[in-house]
């Protein structure tokens, strides 16, 4: 089977270069970033940033589509193919994908990947489906977390809504299923500029079998030093220390390699 995995997919343990994912949400077609889910600023139009991040060396990207309307669909596919005829880099797309359809568009459209947030959490067997459709390398389960009386509790639309399942459980719940990665967003630390969670990322990453993307709390280059040194993750993410242009791709990859870590 070792020929399936996709060179895009490291996996655990297998001594490939750590990824870094600039990400993107985008909200009526522009690319925004707030504080903590909230307090959306403009960040600029998202295939332009794309084109950009690409040029700079990003290894893969993570569009998030946060606008919940009926036309979402029809506005993501033609974003998906404006950004494919742009960029030659892997990039996934998340936000609204509900069903076989849905994901079935935005792949098609030219989407290497797609991540599934809070549908796969209303409907785990959608994990079973895509993977089995698609692949299991195309199906990222996306996992907006947040501590609640010591525990890490998954949260869905956007974080607005507590569950009642524990993040570790659910994130091996949607490996078992099928998810080919697992996109953890620390809530408590996203756009805090305060570093990662790497204590809950350690634990996830020893717990599971597929890589583990970092997300929440990126705020200088030591940060993601921090995250592959204490973590081991597969890939760190992160959005306005990019799209302000706070911290440079080619920069950040220096000082990566500086610090013994393998990039591209």
């Amino acid at each position: 089977m070792e020929q399936l995995h996709n060179t895009t997919l490291p996996f655990p343990g297998s001594g490939l270069a750590k990824r870094i994912v600039p990400c993107l949400d985008v909200k009526d077609g522009r690319t925004v970033k707030g504080v903590n889910f909230v307090d959306l600023r403009d960040a600029g139009d998202p295939v332009e940033l794309a084109w950009n991040y690409s040029q700079q060396g990003a290894d893969e990207l993570v569009f998030l589509d946060i606008t919940a309307t009926h036309e979402r669909r029809k506005t993501m596919v033609e974003l998906v193919k404006s950004v494919a005829r742009q960029i030659n880099i892997p990039f996934t797309i998340g936000g609204g994908i509900n069903e076989i359809g849905d994901a079935d568009a935005l792949l098609n459209a030219g989407a290497d990947k797609i991540s599934i947030n809070s549908a796969a959490v209303r409907n785990p067997e959608l994990i079973d489906e895509l993977a089995k459709a698609f692949g299991v390398q195309f199906v990222i389960v996306a996992v907006d977390t947040r501590r609640i009386d010591d525990k890490n509790i998954v949260h869905l639309n956007g974080g607005r809504i507590a569950t009642e399942l524990e993040t570790l459980s659910w994130i091996k719940e949607a490996e078992s299923r099928g998810a080919g990665e697992i996109l953890l967003t620390s809530m408590d630390h996203d756009g805090t500029k305060a570093g990662f969670d790497n204590t809950l990322l350690k634990t996830v990453n020893n717990a599971v079998h597929i890589p583990v993307i970092a997300s929440g709390g990126a705020g200088s280059v030591e940060h993601f030093v921090d995250v592959f040194e204490q973590t081991n993750v597969d890939a760190a993410l992160a959005a306005s220390v990019f799209h302000y242009g706070e911290i440079l791709i080619p920069d950040l990859k220096n000082v990566l390699r500086a610090n013994n870590i393998e990039v591209r």
